[in-house]
């Protein structure tokens, strides 16, 4: 486990210092735009590019292409030929769908968002014109984030959105003010962004001996074989999109800054997500391809068991720590320039019934990867239903009396939905490792132990400075869960128990 314990804490660290750029980029917005009007029409713009960027690029293309590649180049060696073919049916694809964006915004935006005056909607249709060839730009980026995957290569592409973040921050603070409408400054960003988290792969992509050579006759058997897993991987994620389509539709309709309350509050809760559950997954895909590309069940279920010790070491003190000052860091990230304290209040709020879901969606991502490894593709289309039946069903129960937070709520509930139909189907044929109850007994306990610490040191910071309101209780819950870890052995058996 210490190879996995090394890759995870690379893109852990990677991932984080993305993170912390992310977050500067969210104060730069907060400041420029706050939770208003126009930063809602920039979000409903940003809609559908953001969902093809999940749906043919970092979620269906990358997660399909990584094991195809992985047993490629195990089994015939063949993995370059394979990655050119998809890339230059990608330089054939990827106009036509920039093309159509454009053409048909007018049609589609006014369905996204239902709710907004004309003269938003007529901002959201330029805004999105503007920001469509991004999905080029993140597609092309996936393709190389999985080949250095595949080589084992995972801090570069972790650090790549890094790029990105810069790109929108350059967007918000330099472009905005010269611009007319401040607002294309961010979606210049955005492009400026998307083309930095591209390039910067290409370096390591040499190193790691990979060469382009356009091909498309004949296609490669590997080519085929991911097309066959990406058709459910489209669907079950084009499902699970549609629960952010019904949020977004839904919050239209409940004023000004309904929209940007669930998307500040979402950024706060994909930090550990976004930090420790898809480094986790990333870097257990390959190996679970491995494993299966050998015959190897008993290996693949030690890297699953492996998957939710890991996830929940990592996920459940972050949750509840995060539920505990869930406010106080809004307040110092977000509270200037043109995000009230009312928009405090009202994202903190929301925030705290996302954090129910962490966990499940945590999970989420360590099944899907080990189905989709495994060539099961039809079980997360199933969960992936299951739990958009129960979103939309919870939108329109929640949203009237919660507003908002029922929409979070509903989130997390389909979350926990997704998570359980996935582990019924997994637990028929792979099974964990028999000490995972014990290791998950003793996060459950450090946990607790965060809650109480962190909660005691918020009321003993009393009066003190809003950084020293998030940072004493942060550093109090941090230092008592690593020494809860090593007193328990809860560190040995995560982190040194073994050399998979």
């Amino acid at each position: 486990m210490k190879r996995l314990a090394r890759d995870v804490l690379l893109m852990a660290l990677a991932t984080g210092i993305s993170r912390v750029f992310g977050l500067f980029r969210d104060v730069a917005i907060a400041d420029r735009f706050g939770a208003g009007s126009t930063y809602d029409a920039f979000l409903i713009a940003f809609f559908l590019p953001h969902f093809l960027r999940g749906l043919l690029a970092e979620g269906a293309l990358s997660t399909a292409f990584i094991p195809v590649f992985t047993e490629s180049l195990i089994v015939d060696k063949d993995a370059n030929r394979f990655a050119s073919n998809v890339l230059s049916l990608l330089l054939l694809l990827f106009p036509i769908v920039v093309a159509a964006g454009i053409l048909f915004a007018p049609a589609y935006l006014p369905f996204l968002a239902s709710g907004f005056a004309e003269e938003n909607l007529h901002l959201a249709v330029s805004l999105s014109r503007l920001l469509f060839p991004f999905i080029a730009l993140v597609g092309f980026s996936a393709v190389f984030m999985g080949i250095l995957n595949g080589y084992r290569r995972f801090f570069v592409p972790s650090l790549a959105p890094v790029l990105f973040n810069l790109g929108m921050i350059s967007g918000a603070l330099v472009l905005s003010p010269r611009l007319p409408n401040p607002i294309f400054g961010l979606g210049f960003g955005v492009l400026i962004g998307g083309a930095g988290q591209l390039l910067i792969q290409v370096p390591a992509l040499y190193r790691a001996g990979f060469r382009f050579h356009f091909t498309l006759l004949p296609l490669h058997p590997g080519v085929r074989k991911m097309t066959r897993l990406m058709a459910p991987a489209i669907l079950g994620l084009a499902v699970v999109q549609i629960n952010l389509l019904v949020d977004n539709k839904l919050a239209s309709h409940l004023g000004e800054g309904g929209i940007s309350s669930l998307q500040y509050a979402m950024r706060l809760f994909q930090l550990p997500l976004g930090m420790f559950a898809v480094s986790i997954a990333s870097a257990l895909l390959p190996r679970f391809s491995a494993a299966l590309a050998h015959g190897d069940n008993e290996r693949f279920s030690k890297h699953l068991g492996e998957g939710i010790s890991a996830t929940a070491f990592m996920l459940l003190p972050a949750m509840v720590g995060l539920y505990v000052i869930g406010g106080d860091v809004i307040r110092l990230l977000f509270e200037h320039g043109c995000f009230t304290p009312a928009a405090t209040i009202r994202t903190a709020h929301v925030l705290s019934f996302y954090l129910i879901g962490l966990f499940f969606y945590g999970l989420v991502s360590i099944f899907t990867r080990a189905f989709y490894a495994s060539g099961q593709t039809l079980v997360p289309v199933i969960a992936s239903a299951c739990a958009v039946g129960a979103n939309i069903a919870l939108d329109l129960l929640l949203v009237g009396p919660m507003r908002e937070a029922g929409l979070a709520f509903a989130t997390s509930i389909a979350g926990c939905v997704n998570a359980s139909v996935l582990a019924v189907f997994l637990w028929r044929k792979f099974h964990p490792d028999s000490e995972l109850a014990t290791h998950l007994l003793k996060i459950i306990g450090g946990a607790t132990v965060v809650f109480l610490v962190s909660w005691c040191a918020r009321s003993l910071a009393g009066e003190a400075s809003q950084l020293l309101k998030v940072i004493i209780p942060i550093t109090a819950a941090v230092v008592s869960y690593l020494i809860y870890a090593r007193l328990s052995g809860l560190w040995q058996l995560m982190w040194m128990g073994g050399k998979g």
